[in-house]
């Protein structure tokens, strides 16, 4: 990896790092984390010059590569310790699973389109990155290995699946986009008891739509 991430890599995540902050990421360890994932080995290396700019890029099978201050916000939200075990739904580029395992977590994470999860799990372990990486439907998360401290959803949801809130521990908590396919509300699901969960709302993005079963190719 540190041949391909030069010191102008460095730089460039480095102005990033430095516009987050404007925007308003506070948590050091999100901002810690996003100043060393190398996001250019994370895209066709023709569009290098677009790594570190903040916004989203395709990647294939009709999905992208979530813009930075959405992985930064969506980190920031979930409130992460170290050690922390993490349900991921929807590994896309595996960016967002590389950030989180940047900030100490213990990542599992699930994509439904074949070609991303036969692409991403053989990649994340050659540049030092290594979550458990399933192929599956994201609705019906990873109950085998269940319970998790916390979940994070990258696509909008119509609703919040009753499948992973089942699946959060007691004080744990859910970061998901619920909304139509236009734009979702980021919600922070908490799990305060056994039966009992509380929903906090975060402001308006666009994710690309979260679908139900798997895709073959």
């Amino acid at each position: 990896m540190q041949s391909n991430d030069t010191l102008r890599h460095q730089g460039l995540r480095k102005r990033l790092v430095d516009g987050l902050k404007i925007k308003g990421i506070r948590d050091e360890e999100v901002l810690a984390a996003i100043s060393k994932v190398p996001r250019h080995l994370f895209m066709d290396s023709g569009f290098v010059n677009f790594s570190y700019k903040d916004q989203a890029f395709p990647i294939g099978a009709g999905q992208t590569i979530s813009q930075p201050y959405t992985v930064a916000f969506q980190s920031q939200l979930l409130q992460l310790d170290k050690n922390d075990k993490v349900l991921e739904v929807g590994t896309g580029s595996g960016y967002q699973a590389a950030v989180l395992l940047e900030m100490g977590a213990r990542v599992f994470t699930i994509e439904r389109q074949k070609e991303l999860y036969n692409k991403v799990h053989k990649f994340l372990p050659t540049i030092g990155y290594a979550p458990a990486c399933f192929f599956g439907d994201g609705y019906g998360g990873l109950p085998n290995f269940a319970p998790f401290d916390r979940i994070i959803v990258t696509a909008g949801a119509s609703n919040v699946p009753v499948q992973l809130k089942e699946q959060l521990k007691v004080g744990g908590r859910m970061v998901i986009p619920v909304g139509d396919n236009n734009k979702q509300e980021m919600y922070v699901v908490i799990r305060i008891a056994e039966n009992e969960f509380k929903t906090e709302k975060h402001g308006r993005f666009i994710f690309v739509p979260m679908l139900k079963g798997t895709v073959n190719f």
